[in-house]
């Protein structure tokens, strides 16, 4: 029952805040569980009618008993974010970063669990000691794994973004368009007076220059800061356990020549270059809709570019 009363009163706050700009009939979303279901579904009625109603304590049964200690709890009376607060706006512009920053944070956080555990237990075997999560940050296990995957991210993006720039795919939402000029062909010199413009376009000369190919720089700047962690990581667990086998310790270079760096390295940049064949085929003839990485769903396979 006081799991049931937590999950009710978790709803309470979320449905109060699915849509501010709804007004009353966001809170008497929030009401209308409080008092029932029979409420809900009178309310979701009002809803998809577009009725913008407050909640009547005549029409929902039980809006005398549970409705009125709903009321008394902040979640129910109302919006916890006003619809033009600073924290709205930041939601509204950037919440698709936002949640895939939090996607990753949380992925990494979880890796670094299971991580340390499947280490602890190895050098548990291994007869040596556990080690605390400080030292297992700063270990060859975690280096190795994390910049392993880092690096064949960053070096896929860099070359599709690169790729993409001269090669075409008909029908595909990620190729430029055959017969028609591209937006990013423009020459951003005749905008060299333009206040809106990036500093850099503004200020022209070599920056300009630098700074009509930052994105791929920067991708392929983090792929080999990404590929040197990879290989000293690498080196150290590499070690690690030819030390267990009474074997002596190999230096950085002939690591980074052993088949060993170069398998670790292929075996995941063939999955990032699968991964990026499989959006260019497949947005040829399969569609999402609302994305806008799909075409629309009535377009022709024909269609090339989103």
């Amino acid at each position: 029952m006081a799991a049931g009363r937590v999950t009710s009163e978790l709803f309470c706050l979320v449905i109060t805040n699915l849509d501010a700009k709804a007004g009353p009939l966001s809170l008497s979303l929030g009401r209308a569980f409080c008092v029932g279901r029979a409420g809900l579904r009178q309310v979701t009625k009002l809803w998809r009618s577009g009725t913008n109603a407050a909640i009547d304590p005549v029409v929902w049964p039980r809006a005398a008993g549970k409705g009125r200690a709903c009321e008394r709890r902040a979640a129910c009376n109302g919006p916890l974010v006003e619809p033009n607060s600073a924290l709205s706006r930041i939601w509204k512009n950037n919440a698709l970063s936002l949640v895939l920053v939090a996607l990753f944070l949380g992925s990494l956080a979880l890796q670094i669990h299971f991580g340390r555990a499947v280490y602890n237990e190895q050098r548990q075997e291994a007869g040596q000691a556990v080690v605390s999560l400080g030292s297992y940050l700063s270990s060859g296990h975690f280096v190795e794994a994390l910049f392993e995957n880092w690096e064949s991210e960053f070096l896929q993006m860099g070359a599709f973004i690169l790729l993409a720039v001269k090669l075409r795919q008909k029908g595909s939402t990620e190729s430029r368009p055959f017969d028609e000029p591209c937006e990013s062909d423009a020459d951003p010199r005749v905008h060299l007076h333009d206040p809106e413009a990036p500093w850099p376009v503004r200020r022209g000369g070599w920056l300009l220059r630098l700074y009509e190919h930052s994105l791929s720089l920067t991708f392929f700047g983090l792929f080999l800061l990404s590929f040197v962690f990879h290989a000293l990581g690498g080196r150290i667990q590499h070690n690690e356990e030819l030390a267990a086998h009474g074997k002596p310790a190999q230096s950085l270079l002939e690591f980074v020549a052993s088949s060993q760096f170069w398998f670790e390295s292929f075996q995941n940049w063939q999955s990032e270059f699968l991964a990026i064949a499989s959006v260019v085929v497949l947005s040829i003839f399969l569609r999402e809709r609302g994305s806008p990485q799909s075409k629309p769903v009535a377009a022709p396979h024909s269609d090339t570019g989103s």
